[in-house]
């Protein structure tokens, strides 16, 4: 245990030894480039060239995603529309997946809220298993002494077979 923390702080130490080295390489390489390039840079100012509004329309494209009839529920179901009326034709995909992600979130919750409401009915059943008298170690002991009697009892049933058929032999003889 000791070999192993200590191995830990030392993994740690060189992490951040690592991590410092680049750090100061960083700030040394910047100092350095800006030190090499003695020529001003140039800014462009000119605008760059306008096409006619028809070139525009022609490469454009919606920026967009066509929802799928889940992707649509979703959408609902999140709150981002009232109905699948009202939904367009393309969403983005962001918008997509923020409902999705809402209606993941939603799903946890419910099942946070049926994993405790689970937990709960246990409690009330154990609890009221427990007025009764009953356990789960008497249940098993009980099961187990069934089987004991069922097993003694077919151990009766095949003496008494095998008797027989030595009685019968031993006549047949």
């Amino acid at each position: 245990m000791y070999i192993a923390t200590n191995m830990n702080l030392v993994k740690s130490r060189t992490a951040i030894s690592n991590f410092l080295g680049q750090w100061r390489r960083q700030v040394v390489d910047i100092g350095s480039r800006r030190k090499m390039c003695n020529k001003p840079q140039e800014t462009k100012t000119e605008p760059p060239p306008t096409a006619p509004a028809h070139a525009q329309r022609l490469g454009f494209k919606v920026p967009g995603y066509r929802p799928s009839e889940l992707d649509k529920k979703f959408l609902i179901w999140s709150g981002r529309f009232k109905t699948v009326d009202k939904i367009p034709e393309f969403v983005s995909f962001e918008t997509i997946d923020a409902a999705r992600n809402k209606v993941r979130v939603k799903a946890c919750y419910g099942m946070m809220v049926g994993t405790i409401g689970a937990c709960l009915v246990m409690v009330f059943l154990g609890k009221r298993a427990a007025g009764r008298h009953e356990s789960l170690t008497g249940q098993n002991m009980e099961k187990k002494a069934r089987w004991r009697e069922e097993r003694e009892r077919e151990a009766a049933a095949a003496a008494a077979a095998a008797a027989a058929a030595a009685t019968m032999s031993g006549k047949a003889q």
